[in-house]
Formats: C-alpha cells, sequence, structure tokens
C-alpha cells in the first residue's frame, strides 16, 4: 500500500507542477493584455526595393515562433501602410503565388521573432525581375485585404498559404510600417485552470506521501469447533482473552515464610497468602512471625 500512494503522490507531483509552471505563465502573459483581452505587436519598419514582400508558409511560420496563435478560436489581424497610405495584404496557395511572382522582384519573410519591443523582421534579398504585377484582379486570394487582414490560423491550419504584402499598383520601392493584433478569449481562463488544477495535484500528492500509514487489524474468520484448536496454538485459554493485558491485581500473590517449628510441619516450608493490604513499612506487619531473612530451621528438642 506505501509503494502503491508513493507512485501515486509522484504521478501527481509530475502532472501538478508543470501545470502551475504553465500558468504562471500564461497568467503573467495575460497581464500585458489590452482591456479586450488582445495582444498587439509592432513590427520594425521593412524597406525593400521589391515590388512585394511576401512569407512563403504562414502555418509553418506561426508554428515556429507563434504556435499559441494556431490553437482555438485565436484570430489574427495584420495592418500595413506606407508612406503614401494603406497597402494590399492577401493569402493565397504557395505554388500560385510562386508562379505568379515568379518574373517579379519580391522580398522573402524568413523570420518574424518575437519579442519585447517592436518585432524584429528578417528578410532575404530581393530577387531579380522587371515583370509588374497588380494583386487586385488575380482569382486565387484566400483571404485579402487593403490596410488590414483578418483571418483565423486554426481554420487554415496544415494548409501552405504564402501571405503577400504590396502596393495596390504594384509600384516598386516598399517602405513598410506593420502592426499585428492577437486576440484569444481562451487566455484567462486556461492561465486560472492550470493554477487552480495544478494546486490540486500539488496538494493531493502531499497528502499521499506525508499521510502516516494507519495499522492494520487482523480478522480471523472460523468455525465454532476450531476455537479450542486455534486457542490452544495462541497459548489462551480462549479467544476471548486475546488483546487483553493481564491483571497483576486479580492473580494471588504468593510469599515464602520461615520454616515453622510445630508437628506435623517440621521440615516444610509453609506458602501463605499475601496480605490483602501491601504493608506501608515493616511496622505494618502482622506480629506474632518471625520476618527475618533467610528464614532459620528449629529443630523440636522433645
Amino acid at each position: 500500500m506505501r509503494f502503491v500512494r508513493t507512485i501515486a503522490g509522484m504521478l501527481l507531483l509530475a502532472v501538478g507542477i508543470p501545470a502551475l509552471l504553465v500558468g504562471a505563465g500564461l497568467w503573467l502573459t495575460a497581464r500585458h493584455a489590452d482591456p479586450a483581452g488582445g495582444f498587439t505587436g509592432r513590427l520594425e519598419p521593412v524597406r525593400t526595393p521589391a515590388r512585394a514582400v511576401v512569407v512563403t508558409d504562414v502555418d509553418a511560420l506561426l508554428r515556429a515562433d507563434l504556435p499559441a496563435a494556431r490553437t482555438g478560436q485565436v484570430r489574427l489581424r495584420l495592418a500595413a501602410w506606407d508612406a503614401d497610405g494603406p497597402v494590399f495584404l492577401g493569402l493565397a496557395p504557395t505554388d500560385q503565388v510562386r508562379e505568379w511572382l515568379a518574373d517579379v522582384p519580391h522580398s522573402t519573410v524568413r523570420r518574424v521573432a518575437v519579442t519585447r519591443g517592436p518585432l524584429p523582421v528578417r528578410l532575404d534579398p530581393a530577387t531579380a525581375g522587371v515583370a509588374t504585377a497588380v494583386p487586385a484582379g488575380q482569382p486565387f486570394w484566400v483571404r485579402r485585404g487593403v490596410g488590414s487582414l483578418e483571418w483565423r490560423p486554426a481554420e487554415l491550419a496544415d494548409r501552405s498559404l504564402s501571405l503577400v504584402v504590396m502596393r495596390a499598383d504594384g509600384a516598386a520601392g516598399l517602405d513598410l510600417r506593420m502592426r499585428a493584433e492577437l486576440r484569444a478569449g481562451w487566455f484567462p481562463g486556461a492561465a486560472w485552470a492550470l493554477l487552480a488544477g495544478g494546486a490540486l495535484l500539488v496538494v493531493l500528492a502531499v497528502v499521499l506521501l506525508l499521510r502516516p500509514l494507519r495499522p492494520r487489524e487482523v480478522v480471523f474468520v472460523v468455525e465454532p469447533d476450531q476455537v479450542p484448536v486455534l486457542a490452544g496454538r495462541l497459548g489462551i485459554g480462549s479467544l476471548s482473552a486475546l488483546g487483553r493485558q493481564p491483571d497483576r491485581a486479580s492473580g494471588p500473590d504468593r510469599q515464602l515464610v520461615a520454616v515453622g517449628s510445630g508437628a506435623g510441619e517440621r521440615g516444610r516450608a509453609a506458602i501463605a497468602p499475601a496480605p490483602s493490604r501491601r504493608p506501608a513499612s515493616l511496622a505494618d506487619l502482622p506480629a506474632g512471625r518471625d520476618w527475618s531473612w533467610p528464614p532459620v530451621s528449629r529443630r523440636d528438642d522433645g
């Protein structure tokens, strides 16, 4: 039983402590949300002589840098503009975007680091090309917008989609300012649930590991004719005597006294019962007896 309790307590600790740590991390993160429960991040300025800025695989980028955005009902909103005003943003299948921009100079986003402050955007050098592309007339856009684009990453997860940011007229030379906003309504609730669940599991683990074991009781179930045999093997008069403490006052005390000198008692030691009350001192001993030790044997000279 002790082994089972120890294993169960260790398993509860193995689950409860990580739940507490994750819940504490989510709670600290939720403190930086705006009143509506959203998280807003400003990206560093993106400058390129190309005609378009492309994120080759949006789902892969989110999986690597912001996996929480791909869960549940999370919504992601991206706003972009340059010196001339809002720019075009669109999501489309990667292979079709690659074919469309094959001869159009464009820069590819290698990574967006999620840190405090403006989010750094790493770009690959612009590709060579002289062609011009106008996004408005293309039929392959899954999501598109001017100035901002909002979508739910979970709905488009595991699909290879590219994000394209460019001017509506396809002009070259971009000086982009972008801002990303993430909204997750489950964030505060998940934080408190993990904190409460982790604390409960840790308390249960401590109770299992530190609670003392109760002594086990043994119950004999025997047939009536086996009672004398079992009592004899246990060395008692009857099974009802099990568990009793011996009563020292109940048994007759015996006391060795001096050998008497009368007829018929010569040469024998007399054993008399002890007085009913224990004497407090030698003065309380019954008179008429020789209480000296060792007893002296007397012979009858008659």
